[in-house]
């Protein structure tokens, strides 16, 4: 099988590219390494099931002539990290959208059945127990730029859901939670990254807010192995899943998490949200995920704890140091 997959040289990206290739797939990226990077590719660079494009999915044609080329396509390009969308506001909602609709356009136009990854900040404001695929979305006021990420992909979402109910496209989208592992940078925002590095150079591990925040962190691996379990998935087609894992923390409680295992003798300091992105930037009280639909229907489980993941990526950041 032949994919294309948008974003492939990005950080969840390369590691879908790397586990398609093992699984004996040919696989062309397209990526404008606007944040992607090459490196992360490179253990690929004399293997022939390989091919990358350095390009943009605002470029109609080029996504039009690749698409044409492949049997599938799994669609992970956009502008991502809440410093990167505040930032760029303008650049990112373009990127989000109308490269979006280039791609779901040429998917169409070649019947090429399209797997797409959305996010968890869909559900935006809504701090429920549990977060369920048709749980309310509460949204910010469109002034608050950061919420500009969150309408992005639930357009893509509804072109996603309108283009198999209208046209019957192969359509599956999911909606990834906090994920982290291995080649995760911090400077768009990342937090577990931001900390890591922190921790190991000795530096403040800065928390915005009160900490007293919570998210949930699944590894890389154990998310691409849910991708891959849903593509194969016939009752996944033209309906969201939430793929995470639901281990909840605390920010803070993350912050020390990070300084105890990597046994750093780091600080850990308080800034406002204000002092680290912009005037009036919202943040969410919690974002748990309900895994159910994708256990029953992928029989999915993690592997990794979040001590796993955290050991994992300190390894790598001293390495390459």
């Amino acid at each position: 099988m032949r994919y294309l997959v948008t974003g492939g040289a990005g950080f969840v990206g390369s590691h879908l590219v790397d586990r398609l290739i093992l699984d004996g797939h040919f696989v062309t990226v397209l990526d404008d390494f606007s944040t992607g990077r090459r490196e992360n590719l490179l253990q690929h660079a004399n293997e022939k099931a390989l091919e990358l494009v350095e390009g943009d999915i605002l470029n109609a044609d080029l996504v039009d002539d690749l698409t044409s080329k492949v049997d599938r396509v799994f669609h992970l390009a956009a502008a991502v990290g809440v410093f990167n969308i505040l930032e760029h506001p303008l650049k990112s909602i373009h990127t989000n959208i109308e490269g979006s609709e280039n791609v779901f356009n040429a998917c169409l136009k070649h019947k090429r059945p399209i797997f797409i990854t959305s996010s968890s900040e869909i559900y935006g404001k809504n701090s429920s127990d549990l977060l369920k695929e048709d749980s309310d979305r509460i949204i910010g006021a469109p002034q608050k730029i950061r919420w500009s990420y969150s309408d992005a992909k639930a357009i893509d979402e509804a072109i996603a859901i309108s283009m198999h109910q209208q046209h019957g496209l192969e359509t599956r989208i999911a909606r990834l939670f906090n994920t982290v592992g291995p080649r995760q940078v911090g400077r768009y925002g990342m937090v577990v990254p931001r900390f890591i590095s922190a921790a190991i150079h000795g530096n403040p591990l800065i928390v915005f807010g009160n900490g007293e925040q919570t998210r949930c962190f699944g590894h890389v691996a154990d998310i691409v192995e849910a991708l891959i379990k849903l593509e194969s998935n016939q009752q996944s087609i033209g309906t969201p899943v939430n793929v995470g894992v639901n281990q909840e923390i605390s920010i803070f409680s993350l912050a020390e998490k990070v300084i105890n295992l990597t046994k750093s003798q780091s600080k850990i300091i308080f800034e406002t949200y204000e002092d680290g992105y912009a005037k009036g930037y919202e943040d969410m009280l919690r974002r748990v995920p309900d895994n159910k639909l994708l256990i029953r229907l992928t029989n999915w489980a993690p592997q990794f704890s979040l001590d796993n993941i955290i050991l994992d990526m300190a390894k790598l950041a001293r390495t390459e140091d």
